[in-house]
């Protein structure tokens, strides 16, 4: 991935951005009922561009990652973290995770939090983050996720 770079990501991407949020879920082999249900949630909107950080991770003319960040005070939220399939363990996922942290850093977060995905768990232990606990679904009643926290 050499060619790969960031930038900031433009609004009218939403759809896109999306779509790529739900490729990259669905690769740990969710249903449909489960997707259907994770949709909202990983549905990007106006309101996420106008209240949180948003970069893309580029390859070509292709966007194959995203990530989220939100902060308030000294706490930050990875909020999305997602990757196009057919580039996973390219580098993009590292690359956007190491944007998050100097974003909240500069907006003046000391700790980011990650609700993760339990199959993407490792991925952010390896990053340096350490478990904090378990934490509701936001789309799946009765479920709890992996909760992470990195010191910034």
């Amino acid at each position: 991935m050499s060619s790969m770079h960031l930038r900031s990501a433009r609004t009218d991407e939403a759809s896109l951005l999306t779509e790529l949020c739900l490729r990259s879920k669905a690769v740990w082999g969710y249903d449909e009922a489960f997707m259907r249900a994770c949709r909202a949630e990983l549905t990007l909107t106006a309101a996420d561009f106008a209240t949180s950080s948003l970069q893309v991770a580029v390859e070509g003319d292709d966007v194959v990652g995203i990530a989220q960040v939100v902060v308030a005070g000294d706490k930050a939220d990875l909020a999305k973290l997602f990757i196009a399939p057919s580039t996973l363990r390219g580098g993009a996922g590292r690359k956007l995770f190491d944007w998050a942290m100097a974003e909240a850093r500069a907006r003046g977060a000391r700790w980011m939090w990650i609700e993760a995905d339990p199959d993407a768990a490792p991925f952010y232990r390896r990053m340096g983050a350490v478990d904090d606990g378990v934490i509701p679904s936001g789309s799946i009643p009765g479920r709890v996720l992996p909760r992470l926290k990195m010191m910034l």
